[in-house]
Parts: structure tokens; C-alpha cells; sequence
């Protein structure tokens, strides 16, 4: 009984969360993004420009290390020393990249959310 309500609980709370970006697009969120967009869009597009060419050095000074290094790499001690959080820094970086991207594109002139054209400067 214990492990059925564990589960009507989680099916609950996943179908709260599922709804409310549904329940809040009605309220004005449009509006609002719109407006963000309009006041930071400067902004919005140099963190973009800076994540993707921070998740690009990350992955090229990585590789440059054992360009220039000219010796001979254990690669299983390497991928755990420097690997991994070389990885999920360069995921974390092109995900925000990435969202900002699509940020950026909804709220263009052209976009889903049809925003104002002064987000690009005109």
C-alpha cells in the first residue's frame, strides 16, 4: 500500500508540473518574455555568444594538452581525472548556449512568439 501511494503521489505531483507551463501561457507569460526579451536582448545574446565559445575552448583546450604534451596518455586515468568535469563544463555550456539560442528565436521578429522588433536593434 505504502509503495501504491509513493506512486499516486509521484503521478500527482508530475501532473501538476506537466500542467502549470500550460496554466501559466494564459496568464501573460508571452507578454512578459516579450518584454525581457526587449530589455535584455543585448544581453541575452552575448552570454550566448560567450557559452558557445566557452564550451568550444573547453573542448579544444583539452585536446591541445595532448597535442602539445607529445607523450604517451593513459587514457582511463585521464577520462577520470580530467574527463568528466571537462564534460558536464562543456554540456553546461552549450545547454545554456543553446536555450538562450532558442530564447532568443522565439522572441525574434519572426518567432512563436511574435515580440516586438526592437529585441535586434531596428
Amino acid at each position: 500500500m505504502k509503495k501504491l501511494m509513493t506512486n499516486v503521489n509521484f503521478a500527482i505531483i508530475a501532473g501538476v508540473l506537466f500542467m502549470a507551463p500550460a496554466m501559466a501561457a494564459t496568464g501573460g507569460a508571452d507578454q512578459a518574455l516579450c518584454l525581457l526579451a526587449e530589455k535584455f536582448g543585448d544581453i541575452f545574446k552575448i552570454i550566448r555568444t560567450l557559452a558557445f565559445v566557452g564550451a568550444g575552448i573547453s573542448i579544444a583546450g583539452w585536446a591541445w594538452g595532448y597535442i602539445s604534451g607529445g607523450k604517451a596518455i593513459d587514457p582511463t586515468k585521464e577520462v577520470k581525472e580530467k574527463g568528466i568535469p571537462m564534460l558536464i563544463g562543456f554540456i553546461l555550456l552549450f545547454g545554456i548556449g543553446t536555450v538562450l539560442e532558442i530564447f532568443i528565436t522565439l522572441t525574434g521578429e519572426s518567432g512563436g512568439l511574435g515580440c516586438v522588433p526592437q529585441f535586434f536593434g531596428n
